[in-house]
């Protein structure tokens, strides 16, 4: 059966036009401009999510410039008759650098700001004003509020809960006992290992109050699956009030942060 030109150009124009209109039904808020990614919760989260459109942007026009590429090519160079013989082309130079530069380019320029973002996330400063230590290990969470001395923890059948301010910047440390595990709360757009004899350090400031839920992203045995936690962005009356509770219960002090680098500790306080 002949493919005709009007049956290549249909074809072509369902293959572009199916991801807006399966997308439709998706559409909620700004939803589709974060393009599958939750809304962020936190002040850092927006760099995060302009990164990630940067990258849809530049996937997206490499994907129509090849697939029309392929029509054109596909119409203009068809088989016309069954005695014709296309022209062979055996290379063209200035054709072949150009298809090796610029994907180089974009290559290296996607790595770029990849680069710069991370810097930016990753960089640790003393604007913090909380510093909770959390320690990963199998199969639950606990978390050690540093400056408030208090800790709390779960296990696989209770799953914990990390309180955080809102509004306010806080350090987190990442120890385990055990072996890797991954610190992800998805919302907040961040994921950091967790790695035996090391401390992993970053900050974020939350700045929506609600209730997330965060896991360990890190393949890490049996019952991987079950480490599980939640977070509460809350007032700081109500963060008060939950470390209070803590005391009171007698959660006081830090349970052990796990295996650390020699001559290496948590953070005792946070600055001010």
């Amino acid at each position: 059966m002949a493919i005709t030109r009007a049956s290549l150009v249909r074809a072509t124009t369902l293959i572009l036009l199916f991801p807006i209109l399966a997308s439709c039904g998706m559409i909620e808020d700004n939803e589709f401009t974060r393009v599958g990614f939750p809304e962020p919760a936190t002040k850092e989260g927006p760099g995060i999510i302009e990164l990630w459109q940067g990258f849809w942007i530049v996937a997206i026009a490499v994907g129509l410039l090849v697939i029309g590429l392929l029509v054109f090519a596909s119409i203009k160079f068809r088989r016309r008759s069954d005695d014709e013989v296309p022209a062979q082309v055996r290379y063209n130079i200035p054709i072949e650098i150009l298809y090796t530069v610029v994907p180089l380019i974009i290559v290296l320029a996607l790595f770029g700001f990849t680069a710069r973002e991370q810097t930016k996330l990753t960089a640790l400063t003393n604007e913090y004003t909380h510093v909770v230590n959390v320690v990963g290990f199998r199969w639950s969470w606990a978390f050690n509020y540093v400056d408030e001395g208090v800790y709390g923890t779960g296990t696989p059948g209770v799953v914990p809960t990390l309180y955080l301010p809102v509004d306010e910047k806080v350090r987190f440390e990442l120890t385990s006992p055990d072996v890797l595990h991954s610190f992800w709360i998805p919302s907040f757009l961040f994921k950091m290992d967790i790695v035996p004899g090391a401390i992993n350090r970053f900050e974020l400031t939350p700045d929506k109050e609600g209730s997330f839920v965060g896991k360990c992203a890190e393949l890490c045995g049996q019952d991987h699956a079950r480490m599980l936690f939640n977070v509460k962005v809350v007032s700081r009356a109500e963060y008060n009030q939950y470390i209070s509770g803590l005391r009171a219960k007698g959660q006081t002090g830090m349970l052990p942060p796990g295996i650390l680098p020699k001559n290496e500790t948590t953070t005792n306080a946070g600055a001010n």
